[in-house]
């Protein structure tokens, strides 16, 4: 049986978690949906301990050449990378699917 990888958070992923639930939560004065959103986000990315490869690879640049990969979680996309030797799966960050994330990585 294949070890479990651990997963790690970049601060910005992190950042991104907490913006999500601060625009739900105190934005959209929705509190219960924003820690359900975010309780749901965190359950998604632990699940990517076993077989973190299954989801697709982004295919624009500059993400591509270094194999970042995409997992889409209702209107969110996680971007994570995948170390096999290092058996980690790094989220590197978490935006809101309807905005224009090539153009937010380009900046």
């Amino acid at each position: 049986m294949r070890k479990a990888f651990f997963v790690e958070y970049s601060p910005e992923a992190l950042h991104d978690l907490k913006a999500i639930y601060t625009y739900i939560a105190f934005h959209l004065k929705e509190r219960s949906i924003a820690e359900r959103q975010v309780g749901r986000i965190r359950r998604e990315i632990q699940a990517l301990k076993t077989m973190p490869e299954r989801y697709s690879s982004v295919d624009w640049e500059p993400w591509a050449t270094i194999g970042m990969h995409k997992m889409a979680v209702g209107n969110y996309v996680v971007f994570y990378l995948v170390e096999q030797s290092q058996q980690v799966v790094k989220v590197v960050r978490i935006f809101y699917g309807g905005r224009d994330i090539r153009s937010i990585i380009a900046e």
